[in-house]
């Protein structure tokens, strides 16, 4: 009996576009590695990247990889998925993924960036857990040192958008003190 074997992609979700106004503010990357929107879930990704998969490759493609795509993993909080599918078509999936600009339902603009090809599902979940600690680590010396680069170019916006208020503000009140003179 033949086994059938498979490859899991860790899979990494970016946004290079500020989903609203009012996270313009923000600096780009926070931006960029912002939380999936609610309305996507699993089983959207996995219809998204049939239909990515049949775009690219018509009938063919999509009747190779379809049948044992599967979404394993799969976190809105951190934009990261695990997708499993078949070992010797795993590069269809690959480049269906590369060439998705856009998140169905959401309509957002979106880059899926591969992070990590497996053999096996642990590793790809080492790689996830990694990636995690990795970034948790950094978010504690950034605390520890006591300026946080993300944190103080937040607050340099901020102070910049209230500078910009006040300047407005006053040439709004010198405007009116000009039409009370008259």
């Amino acid at each position: 009996m033949v086994r059938v074997k498979f490859r899991y992609l860790v899979v990494n979700f970016l946004y290079p576009e500020p989903s609203s106004k009012s996270r313009t503010d923000l600096p780009d990357l926070v931006q960029i590695h912002s939380p999936t929107p609610d309305a996507f879930n699993a089983g959207a990704l996995v219809r998204l990247i049939r239909d990515a998969v049949e775009d690219l490759y018509g009938d063919y493609g999509s009747g190779m990889v379809s049948s044992s795509l599967k979404v394993n993993y799969y976190s809105p909080s951190t934009s990261t998925a695990i997708i499993r599918c078949p070992r010797d078509h795993y590069e269809m999936v690959w480049a269906a993924l590369t060439y998705v600009t856009r998140l169905p339902k959401v309509d957002v603009p979106v880059v899926c960036r591969v992070l990590r090809v497996s053999g096996t599902i642990r590793k790809a979940e080492e790689e996830v857990i990694r990636r995690s600690q990795n970034i948790v680590k950094r978010a504690k010396a950034w605390e520890g040192r006591g300026a946080d680069p993300m944190l103080s170019s937040v607050e340099k916006n901020v102070e910049k958008e209230r500078k910009r208020e006040d300047v407005l503000a006053a040439v709004d009140q010198g405007e009116e003190s000009e039409e009370m003179s008259e």
